[in-house]
């Protein structure tokens, strides 16, 4: 049984970032884990839409039947990876990134290089709660559980933790 949860009258979106390049088989199965679980809880994937964690996160969530969207860096619903629904062409370039965290109830980081690290650094600044997988490399190792001015990036060490705090979190945001 699916239970939906919800923010007011509205479903939990919970954002996943990563890199789009992300190659490591490890890591790509922690996002596909994480975007299965964000689908069996009743939560929207929200994504950059193309490839790496973003596509393993979304593969994961349609597989369990969730809702996928993605905020895409061009001009065209074309570049979304296969798993995404909802593909929204912004035509931001790394501008995108803002729309991506504020689409979110709650962010999930998977590894992850610059781009990565202004969406963490904008999920902050605008309030909204962040979660990092250790172990995972990149951003989500090098900021997991470290406090930037008043605001905590909260660590998870496996999928399951990520997600039912990124939720428990969003419903207190």
């Amino acid at each position: 049984m699916r239970i939906t949860l919800a923010v007011g009258p509205m479903r939990v979106y919970v954002t996943v970032i990563g890199g789009s390049g992300e190659r490591d088989e490890r890591v790509l199965k922690a996002a596909e884990e994480v975007g299965t679980l964000i689908a069996k809880k009743g939560a929207v994937l929200v994504c950059g839409g193309r490839g790496g964690v973003m596509e393993a996160a979304a593969r994961g969530a349609k597989k369990a039947g969730g809702l996928t969207v993605g905020i895409l860096p061009g001009f065209s619903r074309r570049e979304a990876n296969p798993y995404i629904d909802v593909a929204i062409p912004t035509g931001l370039s790394h501008a995108r990134n803002a729309v991506n965290v504020l689409a979110g109830d709650a962010v999930i980081v998977i590894g992850g290089g610059v781009g990565t690290l202004s969406e963490v650094g904008l999920a902050l600044a605008y309030g909204k709660p962040v979660v990092a997988m250790r172990g995972t490399g990149g951003v989500a190792d090098m900021l997991s559980g470290k406090t930037i001015g008043n605001f905590k990036v909260h660590a998870a060490d496996e999928p399951r933790e990520a997600v039912e705090l990124a939720l428990k979190l969003a419903l207190e945001y």
